[in-house]
């Protein structure tokens, strides 16, 4: 029997979920929640421009290309969301107003405004699940091997937000799980250059996003999002400066082995 509601997704759709590095055995998982701007034909770009979904309310700009090239820098295999947070955002409760909304930013998205139950069922169904269960799928796969893994969730923000520049050029976010997050701070702010922010631009505290939520504070495992600034990461020579930045600064935390226990602070 077919699913109930309206059907998102045809033919030509891309999938809602892409697998990078499959096969690599490192016991580390990278996620990246808002790697893409596509909407499905079906829902005709949400009544927006085009340009719009270019900017950041459609997408973490740059997020998904550094993600592709830290896991191929960590032999580590990522997880990326398929469509748009105007789709439905896969870093949100789906209970959460935010989670479909209305408006980005100031920008009115019609094709979001008053939407019926099955409409909102069909795209969590659709979207929002698969992409959460790929990701549980490695998570256990790891644990029932004898593996505990590490999350990584990248993401991406504006220079510039409400007329504020930002001055940071990488955020990392955490909670209660210092096992990732303190080393990484003290080895990126060796570099005199970088500005680093603790919890900043965002916070994890607020509290932290679903994936980190849901997928690692639930099961203990080491964690945390980094945030990288749009405009440092948007082209392709500053995604790949940064990976390779990222990439020395976590490689010698991935290798210590008392990293990899399970720890419910």
């Amino acid at each position: 029997m077919p699913p109930p509601g309206p059907v998102l997704l045809g033919p030509e759709d891309p999938a809602a979920v892409e697998i990078c590095d499959e096969g690599a055995a490192a016991p580390v998982l990278l996620t990246c929640d808002h790697a893409s701007n596509v909407v499905p034909r079906s829902l005709a770009g949400l009544g927006l421009a085009p340009e719009a979904l270019e900017q950041h309310i459609g997408w973490d700009i740059g997020a998904a290309s550094l993600t592709r090239r830290l896991a191929c820098a960590l032999r580590a295999p990522a997880i990326l969301s398929g469509y748009s947070r105007l789709v439905i955002d896969c870093n949100r409760d789906p209970g959460d107003p935010s989670s479909i909304p209305e408006a980005s930013d100031g920008i009115p998205v019609p094709g979001n405004r008053q939407l019926a139950p099955e409409a909102r069922a069909a795209r969590r169904r659709t979207c929002f699940e698969p992409y959460h269960q790929a990701i549980a799928a490695r998570l256990e796969a790891l644990l029932a091997a004898g593996n505990v893994p590490v999350l990584l969730s990248i993401h991406s923000f504006t220079p510039v937000m409400n007329g504020v520049v930002r001055p940071w050029q990488v955020g990392i976010l955490w909670d209660k799980d210092p096992r990732l997050p303190l080393p990484l701070l003290a080895a990126l702010r060796a570099d005199p250059s970088l500005v680093v922010g603790d919890n900043e631009p965002y916070s994890a505290r607020e509290p932290a996003g679903y994936t980190l939520r849901h997928h690692a504070v639930a099961r203990g495992l080491p964690h945390l999002a980094i945030e990288l600034r749009q405009d440092l990461i948007a082209a392709p020579e500053g995604a790949a400066s940064w990976t390779a930045r990222l990439a020395a600064a976590l490689s010698p935390i991935l290798a210590r082995q008392e990293l990899y226990r399970i720890e419910h602070p």
